[in-house]
């Protein structure tokens, strides 16, 4: 450890490298090539068209997509696309960036956490600095470079915005907990404890209730665990914390009651909270275990090591946890993070890979702890649980180079890019992700044999996944893109020029809403061919004769039974072509 003796003589060098590091991992995992991709269906358009109608309309208060009320999430998510759209126009950078922001301040919030706290050692022993640097440089790599943070962070849903409300209130909290030992509670608490209340109304605007319950339910367990639940309580002045989170969340949810009434408080509070938890909503149900599977690929590649992190706290040992002083209990603090998000999910009948997105923070504080530790002892040595998460680190890593040299083949049919899996293969992706994981695979298994070198087995974990993330993650987004995504855009720009006034713009076995992003204008949407005549016999719409139908190019003949002279060919994309058509034309059988 020399190296480390050189660096700490210049204590400014450690800062300078933190913040290189720190641009460079948030700029690759949530910057570079964010707004290259269009849109994603079917979630992400639904988001980013009710921010801009939001503007368009001038009606803060309720979101709309396609002329109809979205009740699904509270607006502030939509309120930072919009602000981002009279910023940066309306594009894919204004919608994504709420998400990459957030997840940008989680990760630095949590560097600087750990680097504060970011010991194990017991309160007899002075934290290293070396240790606390390493603490914050990988607990930043790890919340920043992981499947489940970056999918969330590169997309433009309110998923990332509430884990960061939620993970930096959590912070919050940890640094007010830490600054009020020994002090007495009063009625105004310290000013961390004022940034907690202030994010968790964040979160609860960005997606209701779980945004107080899950925090909530994680300083209760931790405090509880302590023993210390009622000192600390007074210590955090909860009138006033009361009163800072209910002005800044009960406006805006009184104000869309009056303005919908029954309608919001039924969809909202009912379908989208209770019954989500209750039943199951849209088929999303899971076994019991479907949490497990979710954090081991989520959180790869550092989810090996999480079990042999979470025992190495030695928690079952309560009393002495409880003798040792509140800035040595980040470890703890991130286990009942950690447990309380997955086991409160857990019970939930709707399950979701995404609800296990808010617990990745803790997971990476807990392996980055066990992680510096081991780095910064004196004589470390390989014990049988390490040497079996470094076994399983290779098998894992080994499994997943096969499954992507077979990706190609392993891609199930999909209607939109018939296709897809075969040009897939015509790639060079796959082929350059399994040589990847096999070299990172053998390479873990070489360390594990050495004698000293297997601590590097860290950093070989880091620099893969970031050749992934550069290599793979990224070439693979746009080649989606290109298939699956850009067919709609093309046709959406030809609809915006071709629709003439008052003709309607129909979209017939398919339900894309980017379609309804990409050309502004309201669409209707038919399953079915039989819908669709349905809807044409109907006359609703007596303004024009003719309408503009975005359709699979097959269906055209097997569905709607029409001969090329009966419609005027508009464009065709990938799997869809644009005609207009005569209404009497469809409407007949």
């Amino acid at each position: 450890m020399q190296w480390w003796r050189t660096f700490e003589k210049h204590p400014k060098a450690c800062l300078y490298f933190s913040v290189v590091w720190l641009f460079l991992i948030c700029g690759l995992a949530f910057l570079w090539q964010l707004g290259s991709t269009g849109l994603v269906d079917e979630t992400e358009p639904l988001f980013a068209e009710a921010a801009r109608q939001m503007v368009e309309t001038g009606n803060w208060v309720t979101p709309y997509f396609n002329g109809e009320t979205r009740f699904d999430k509270p607006p502030l998510v939509y309120w930072l696309m919009a602000m981002g759209y009279q910023l940066l126009g309306t594009n894919e950078w204004a919608v994504r960036l709420p998400s990459a922001l957030s997840a940008i301040a989680l990760v630095i919030v949590g560097f600087l956490t750990l680097r504060t706290f970011g010991s194990v050692r017991s309160p007899s022993e002075t934290p290293l600095k070396r240790q606390l640097w390493l603490s914050g440089w990988l607990g930043a790599a790890m919340m920043a470079l992981n499947p489940q943070t970056l999918a969330w962070a590169r997309i433009g849903v309110s998923d990332m915005l509430l884990s960061g409300c939620m993970g930096c209130a959590l912070f919050c909290f940890f640094w007010g907990y830490v600054a009020s030992e020994g002090k007495q509670g009063g009625l105004l608490p310290n000013r961390w404890y004022l940034a907690f209340y202030v994010l968790l109304s964040l979160a609860v605007l960005t997606k209701g209730p779980v945004g107080i319950v899950i925090p909530g339910l994680t300083v209760l367990a931790f405090l509880l665990y302590l023993g210390n639940f009622w000192r600390v309580l007074r210590e955090m002045g909860i009138l006033v914390g009361g009163l800072i989170f209910l002005g800044l969340t009960v406006p805006w949810y009184v104000l869309v009651i009056l303005e919908n009434g029954r309608a919001y408080i039924d969809s909202f509070f009912g379908y989208h909270n209770v019954e989500r938890f209750t039943e199951v909503v849209n088929g999303h149900g899971a076994p019991w275990y479907f949490y497990f599977a979710v954090v081991l690929v989520g959180f790869l590649p550092w989810s090996v090591y999480l079990p042999l992190a979470i025992a190495r706290l030695k928690f079952w040992r309560r009393s002495l946890w409880r003798r040792q002083p509140r800035s040595t209990h980040l470890g703890l603090f991130a286990l009942a993070w950690f447990a309380s998000i997955f086991i409160f999910f857990t019970i939930a009948v709707t399950k979701l890979p995404s609800y296990t997105l808010p617990l990745i923070p803790a997971a990476s504080i807990l392996v980055a702890l066990f992680w510096s530790e081991i780095l910064t002892e004196a004589k470390p040595r390989k014990s049988t649980g390490f040497w079996l998460s470094g076994i399983f680190n290779v098998v894992l890593l080994l499994a997943l180079a096969i499954a992507s040299f077979y990706s190609p083949q392993l891609i199930g049919y999909d209607p939109v890019a018939p296709n897809f899996g075969e040009r897939f293969g015509q790639t060079a992706i796959p082929l350059r992700s399994a040589i990847l994981w096999t070299a990172v695979s053998g390479t873990i298994a070489l360390l594990l044999r050495q004698k000293k070198a297997w601590r590097g087995i860290v950093s070989v974990n880091l620099i893969g996944f970031a050749a992934f993330v550069l290599f793979v993650g990224l070439p693979a987004l746009s080649f989606v893109d290109l298939v699956r995504q850009q067919p709609i855009r093309e046709l959406a720009a030809i609809a915006t020029q071709a629709q003439q006034s008052g003709e309607e713009l129909l979209m017939a076995g398919f339900k894309k809403p980017s379609i309804v992003f990409y050309t502004q204008r309201p669409v209707r949407f038919f399953y079915g061919e039989s819908d669709t005549r349905d809807y044409l016999k109907a006359g609703d719409n007596p303004q024009s004769p003719t309408v503009l139908l975005l359709t699979q190019s097959s269906a055209l003949a097997n569905s709607f039974n029409l001969s090329p002279n009966q419609y005027e060919n508009l464009g065709q994309s990938g799997a869809y072509q644009l005609i207009r058509i005569r209404k009497q034309a469809i409407a007949q059988p």
